[in-house]
């Protein structure tokens, strides 16, 4: 495992994407692009034909690196790119993010998910990996009940082959995806409009 991969670089990007999230929601209140779709056109539209490609990346890499709550980008998303393009960038973000920690989680094993995550996220689901992993893992996926970041980690350290794996992240992930991005998207558009302008 890399020697920069610890607790303490864990904890300063968690702070800082923290940061940055409530930067960006209170410029989002102030230039009016969570209640006004001139302003949230005209916004998504600075960014260009990479905007999109800056999102995805961006979604796959707070799989990668738990930053940020996951219902946070799905929320992103919806509000950046419409309910439809923001669920497709969504999901391919997510997906390719939930692949690359299975992937990376196969090369460094077990130790790796003690830098990442809290003890007692470990020991809750540890027992997951006895009997019937595939099982309870599809069924956290397709349901968002569970930390699905640290899930994917952990299928990675399990006997679980990549095709399966890929196979549950492509069919379960649209469904909570789906259900995190038109929740919280109704959600925030209410309180946007309960503040004052």
């Amino acid at each position: 495992m890399p020697k920069f991969v610890n607790k303490t670089t864990i904890n300063v990007f968690t702070l800082l994407g923290l940061i940055a999230c409530g930067v960006f929601i209170f410029y989002g209140f102030k230039q009016q692009i969570f209640t006004s779709q001139d302003a949230l056109r005209s916004f998504v539209g600075g960014f260009g034909a990479f905007g999109a490609v800056v999102f995805v990346l961006f979604q796959a890499v707070q799989v990668v690196v738990p930053i940020l709550p996951g219902g946070l980008g799905c929320l992103a998303g919806v509000l950046l790119f419409g309910p439809w393009l923001g669920f497709v960038y969504n999901y391919v973000g997510i997906c390719l993010g939930s692949i690359a920690a299975f992937l990376l989680a196969k090369l460094y094993g077990r130790p790796i998910l003690s830098v990442l995550f809290r003890q007692e996220t470990i020991a809750k689901y540890e027992g997951w990996t006895n009997r019937h992993f595939a099982r309870w893992f599809a069924l956290a996926i397709f349901f968002p009940v569970a930390p699905d970041d640290f899930l994917c980690w952990l299928a990675g350290t399990t006997k679980m082959t990549l095709g399966r794996f890929s196979a549950i992240i492509l069919l379960g992930k649209p469904a909570s995806i789906a259900l995190y991005s038109l929740g919280l998207s109704t959600a925030f558009r209410f309180v946007g409009h309960l503040l004052p302008a």
